[in-house]
């Protein structure tokens, strides 16, 4: 039951965001996007909202809010975007940030490094992403470098 709710919460305010603005993208670039983040690999899949905030062309934070594995993932990232020349839409980003896992009691910090690749969908409001995301946990009086984790990105941007 709790797994129906949360998932019709995410896809009401994924369909929200689209309804929001009737906008289109022009160019390969956007303000303010989005929608969903599934994250793969050992362990699980985690799902939830996120959204990436552009401060300037190549400079740009995301925050997220992933749920599975009996725990909650709260991410802030940092990222540097660049673009692929002759593909329009088409940009590549490395980045780095905290992130907090709270579940079973427990309370876990790690440290996520994506590097990736987004398309914004030329004329239309859509971002999609795929990128390697390792994460280095903190785990008391020790570290684990976690490095198979992938995740899959749709947002809708606006200007």
């Amino acid at each position: 039951m709790k797994k129906r709710i949360k998932f019709m919460f995410l896809s009401a305010t994924f369909l929200f965001a689209l309804g929001v603005s009737a906008q289109t993208v022009e160019s390969n670039s956007y303000k303010l996007g989005g929608g969903i983040l599934i994250d793969v690999g050992d362990g699980g899949t985690l799902v939830g909202p996120h959204a990436k905030y552009f401060f300037t062309k190549n400079h740009a934070a995301e925050a997220g809010a992933l749920f599975g594995q009996g725990a909650t993932f709260v991410h802030a990232l940092y990222a540097y975007h660049g673009l692929f020349p002759g593909v329009n839409g088409l940009n590549w980003y490395v980045g780095t940030g905290p992130s907090v896992a709270f579940g079973s009691g427990t309370t876990l910090f790690s440290l996520l490094a994506p590097l990736g690749v987004e398309f914004v969908i030329p004329k239309v409001p859509v971002a999609i992403s795929a990128d390697w995301r390792p994460r280095y946990f903190f785990i008391e009086n020790e570290t684990y470098l976690d490095a198979s984790r992938f995740a899959l990105g749709l947002r809708y941007t606006f200007n």
